[in-house]
């Protein structure tokens, strides 16, 4: 009997494991005579999945520019299986277009239109990533090795069978069922939906009971937004990737133009002003979060300098010196080596790139820094002698909390806001903030080395809780953000009176009196009502809650269950309970917090099993829905990919758990 291998999820993650499954195959003694059953199962289109699929509004862009998108391993990449090179996005329309890939043409419509078009720094459509990751899996399929058989269902897998990881239910759209004997099996189904949590459901229910309209966190694609009646007050909650596709369907999806005023103020883009022309069938949206304001904009400018040379002060080197110390901190050990790793590409670039606005060599500064601990006056006294302009000086207490100290009324925090996003977008399109890009090429790096350190246990229980979800969100504000165009088209939207802004910490609670949401916040003076709220975010990840049939039925058969981290919670050191603890010998109280993620082994990507967390001999997982927290499943060429290094890790344990069968 063949060997066999399922893939719970065919988008870009389940793509790309496969490919590396298909390029390590012959290496791990699959040919004809000992062949390998592979099953891809995703009730969405394949390579596409989801999330990428062509079935969603034509309005809806990706956050990365069409150079800095690839599907392919090349020769950056430390993996143990071999290099498979392959076209970037970029490159995949190029040579669509010039007729250079065969069997391979420009795709009908408005798709078509977008790749003859297409140039190295768009941002592409949903719609046309979908095109090149249905290219991607076909040409996987096309070059798969003798004796690799892949399977491609449409459909769920929805159980596993008595409990046995080796034998897996598939119901394929086709209302067709059937048990495949599984050597091993990966989850890589992306993130995860979920039922509402508690406090969630405490809305949905009052909600419910007195007419109000709430839309629980999700995939804004999948929100039924048409019912929103036009001229409805909406308040939002988030103010990150997924309200700017919120932003997008209410108001372009509903009709709304933008239109270029070379003869306006500028808007911070350095080409105008653009002005919104509505269609009739406009909302009114309220929105805040808890920092405030959007996603930083992405950078659409090159480095003038060379390349920081990274990592310099958080690597691999001091990965392992912290493992040396056992757990520790995030916030208190790691995150100033984080920070000083991200000034380092922020005046390495402003050096470079810009000489005539610093004061010193950088041969001298570097020298200078590097002796340096982040926490010092006497690096923020060489920052200030080399750095004249405040606005050339990195300052992290500024990204981290734009808001601090503004309390204004609502008409003065919209003139406030205006201002900072037109000056987030000034530095992200305009190539005299250079240094921004320099900073977000060290924050990769950094993040990628926190994510080793994390996956390895170097983090504190408390830390892995509380403090990884502060970095993961500081991280998405700061390298994750929307392209620049969607702030102008905020922007306007504001200045059209659409877009309110609510500002920093909102809170949304319901006037069960006047059957009214009620939103206030630290930046607000006063308060806003609405008979419509919008969470704006992705519902939190959580297995017990999922509603991913097949991680349903592995929790409920005992096979695995959601992280649980339990620590004591000391009080603040000096503080009048930190002194009667020691007083009294009291025991500081034990915290049990759950995370959602399905933990898994960082080697090997192995699922975590029962109390003594058992790496499972046959259950892989890999994807946002894990303890090993990976950027996305494609990434920048030439970067060494994290992700791509993961993928080859699943399939290299793939294989060798189904050759040892």
């Amino acid at each position: 009997m063949a060997r066999s291998i399922v893939i719970v999820g065919g988008g870009p993650r389940g793509t790309g494991i496969l490919e590396r499954l298909a390029a390590s195959a012959p290496e791990h003694g699959v040919d004809a005579e000992h062949p390998l059953d592979v099953h891809l199962v995703d009730p969405y289109p394949p390579g596409a999945g989801r999330i990428w699929r062509t079935a969603q509004s034509e309005l809806l862009w990706m956050n990365s520019m069409a150079a800095d998108v690839t599907m392919y391993t090349d020769d950056t990449v430390r993996c143990t299986g071999p290099v498979v090179p392959g076209p970037s996005l970029i490159e995949w329309a190029e040579q669509v277009r010039d007729g250079e890939l065969p069997g391979e043409s420009v795709p009908e419509g408005r798709v078509g239109d977008e790749v003859r078009a297409l140039r190295p720094d768009t941002f592409p459509t949903r719609q046309l990533q979908s095109h090149y990751l249905d290219f991607v899996l076909r040409r996987v399929l096309d070059t798969l090795p003798e004796g690799l058989r892949v399977h491609v269902h449409r459909g769920r897998a929805t159980d596993v069978v008595d409990g046995d990881v080796r034998r897996v239910r598939i119901d394929d759209a086709d209302g067709t069922s059937i048990v495949v004997d599984a050597d091993a099996v990966v989850l890589a189904s992306g993130h995860l939906d979920a039922t509402p949590s508690d406090d969630e459901a405490a809305i949905v229910e009052t909600a419910g009971r007195l007419g109000l309209q709430y839309f629980p966190p999700e995939q804004t694609t999948d929100s039924d937004l048409d019912a929103i009646p036009a001229g409805r007050t909406v308040i939002a909650r988030g103010m990150g990737l997924a309200f700017v596709d919120l932003m997008v369907l209410l108001y372009e999806g509903r009709g709304g133009r933008f239109v270029e005023d070379p003869d306006g103020d500028d808007d911070g883009s350095g080409r105008g002003r653009l002005d919104y022309v509505p269609s009739g069938r406009e909302v009114h949206l309220q929105v805040g979060s808890g920092r405030g304001v959007p996603y930083h904009a992405k950078t659409e400018y090159t480095l003038r300098g060379p390349r920081p040379p990274l990592p310099r002060f958080f690597g691999p080197d001091q990965v392992e010196e912290l493992l040396g110390h056992g757990e520790v901190s995030l916030r208190e050990d790691v995150w100033p080596l984080i920070a000083k790793e991200v000034g380092w590409g922020w005046y390495h670039e402003l050096h470079h790139g810009h000489p005539d606005r610093v004061t010193t060599t950088w041969d001298d500064f570097a020298e200078r820094y590097a002796a340096l601990d982040w926490y010092s006056a006497e690096r923020e006294a060489l920052v200030a002698e080399a750095v004249p302009a405040e606005s050339d000086r990195l300052d992290f207490e500024r990204l981290d909390r734009p808001l601090d100290g503004v309390c204004a009324d609502l008409d003065t925090l919209q003139k406030h806001l205006r201002e900072y996003v037109a000056d987030d977008l000034a530095r992200h399109v305009d190539p005299a903030h250079t240094a921004e890009l320099g900073a977000f090429t060290a924050l990769l790096s950094a993040y990628m080395t926190s994510g080793e350190l994390s996956s390895r246990g170097g983090l504190t229980q408390r830390s892995r809780a509380y403090d990884l979800t502060w970095w993961q969100n500081l991280f998405s504000s700061m390298a994750s953000g929307p392209p620049g165009p969607r702030l102008r088209q905020l922007l306007a939207l504001s200045r059209a009176g659409f877009v309110t802004f609510l500002g920093a910490g909102l809170q949304v609670e319901i006037d069960e009196g006047a059957r009214e949401f009620v939103a206030t916040g630290a930046s607000l003076q006063g308060e806003v009502r609405a008979t419509t709220f919008v969470d704006a975010r992705l519902a939190s990840a959580s297995v017990r809650r999922t509603l991913d049939p097949m991680l349903a039925s592995l929790v409920h058969h005992g096979v695995l269950d959601e992280e649980t981290l339990r620590f004591e919670e000391r009080a603040t050191p000096c503080s009048l309970d930190a002194v009667a603890e020691r007083v009294e010998g009291r025991d500081a109280p034990v915290v049990v917090h759950s995370t959602g993620l399905v933990p898994v082994r960082a080697s090997d990507f192995r699922v975590l099993t029962g109390p003594d967390e058992q790496p499972h001999p046959r259950l892989f997982a890999a994807g946002p829905h894990t303890t090993v927290r990976l950027p996305g499943a494609f990434t920048r060429p030439r970067t060494n990919s994290m992700s791509f290094r993961a993928n080859d890790a699943v399939a290299q344990a793939l294989l060798a758990t189904a050759s040892d069968r």
